[in-house]
């Protein structure tokens, strides 16, 4: 029975959702309160377990969430996005172009969440494949499907760092995970994927290639904007690797423990992107706090969508139906690995959203992940793997795709919806094959 209840939560989820269009957050907290009724806690707690819910999931990833916001916005304004792009295109030519722009995708993805990474690299995309004469795909898809391994795969991205909060997981490890899993995920599904579709004629509107890219005069030095750009990676990296080599005692240790924790990684970030990207390029300090405080008030509906699957996953806990579940699946002979990426492509399939597919996963998987028998990094590597799968007609991804490269919903079907199911099942292979070493 408790779990026939929660098939018909999400089932109520999906039609308020889908069907009814219902605003997101609106719905889970319906569905939530609905949920925790059936389950027999009464009105108060139900109340309180959402409330619960709601807090624990954004106390953990707020910060985190408008830090990466902000640094996002310092590293497109000012032109480093732009700059990495050109300096890795010309450093490896035209034969290796399809390299450039996956390295590219990869390190503006880190920093910047998918649909401003998106939006300000697709014109240089186009540039690129009018200049070169190449294929749009064979240009385009190794780029994109960076952007999108990192948005699902990878912190501060909403949906990963929700879910390494949920599961207790180590942040610094489950971005040296991540990174290992996706190098092969984007290899596939961006370079070789793109040979297999060259068939498919994408002709962007001129509208979208008339876009003109920042003077190359204006631009930031490539150094300052890659280091830049990749700061909160390399600080969290090296604090994560001082924890497997240096004692317990070590007065370095201490220092990148303290520097490494994420929100302080992530505030380190921004102050020094204020600076470099900032005031040393003779920018205003009131102008800069400007931009910087609009990047967070876009950030609300994202924050609010997590927040609402953070109140479902929080009354599955309290109700005890997330111990029920586990009570029913610790027998299984499925690997939780597995079951978590399962649960989170059917879920994808059926609302779309990576974030909603991935934290709401999580919230039915968590005793699997917290009894022992899996390292919750590779969980959240795994949810994120399938949060990625079958985006189609109900992902707002598909649809930027779709018209910006001016394909016909076939063709778009054929291409975004193979890519992102081929990171799907790409990351999978590579989590279980990690999860055979560590």
């Amino acid at each position: 029975m408790p779990l026939l209840i929660v098939v018909l939560g999400i089932c109520l989820l999906l039609i308020l959702i889908l069907v009814l269009k219902f605003d997101s957050f609106l719905s889970f907290i319906i569905v939530s309160l609905l949920v925790a009724l059936a389950e027999g806690m009464n009105i108060r707690d139900a109340v309180v377990s959402i409330e619960k819910g709601l807090g624990n999931t954004m106390g953990f990833i707020i910060m985190i969430l408008c830090f990466g916001a902000m640094l996002g916005k310092l590293v497109s304004e000012s032109g480093a996005a732009q700059k990495i792009t050109l300096k890795l295109v010309n450093a490896f030519g035209e034969r290796y172009i399809q390299l450039a722009l996956m390295l590219t995708g990869f390190i503006v993805g880190i920093s910047l969440f998918y649909d401003v990474a998106f939006f300000i690299m697709i014109p240089l995309v186009f540039t690129i494949a009018a200049t070169s004469r190449l294929p749009l795909l064979y240009v385009g898809l190794p780029m994109l499907a960076a952007l999108s391994v990192t948005h699902g795969y990878l912190p501060p991205h909403p949906a990963p760092t929700a879910i390494t909060g949920m599961f207790n997981a180590d942040l610094g490890r489950t971005m040296i995970y991540g990174i290992i899993v996706a190098i092969p995920a984007i290899i596939i599904s961006g370079p070789i994927l793109s040979r297999a579709l060259g068939k498919i004629d994408a002709r962007p509107l001129q509208e979208f290639v008339s876009s003109k890219p920042l003077s190359e005069e204006s631009l930031p030095g490539f150094w300052v904007s890659f280091l830049t750009a990749l700061l909160p990676v390399i600080i969290i990296g090296f604090s994560t690797i001082a924890d497997f080599l240096l004692a317990d005692g070590n007065i370095l240790r201490k220092v990148l423990g303290y520097i490494g924790n994420p929100a302080v990684a992530m505030l380190v970030s921004v102050i020094v992107a204020v600076y470099t990207l900032g005031l040393a390029r003779g920018k205003r300090l009131p102008d800069i706090m400007k931009s910087l405080t609009h990047s967070v008030v876009s950030l609300t509906v994202i924050m609010l969508l997590i927040a609402g699957a953070g109140a479902l996953k929080q009354v599955l806990v309290d109700s005890g139906v997330s111990e029920y579940i586990g009570e029913l699946l610790k027998h299984s002979t499925i690997s939780p690995l597995l079951l978590g990426w399962l649960i989170a492509t059917i879920l994808r399939f059926c609302v779309g959203s990576a974030t909603v597919a991935g934290i709401t996963a999580a919230g039915i998987v968590l005793p699997l992940a917290t009894g022992g028998g899996v390292k919750p990094e590779l969980m959240v590597l795994a949810i994120g793997s399938g949060s990625l799968m079958l985006g189609h007609v109900n992902d707002g991804g598909f649809w930027l795709f779709k018209e910006y490269f001016n394909l016909s919903i076939k063709d778009t079907l054929r291409s975004w919806t193979i890519m992102e199911t081929s990171i799907g099942i790409s990351g999978l292979i590579g989590v279980m094959i990690l999860n055979l070493f560590i």
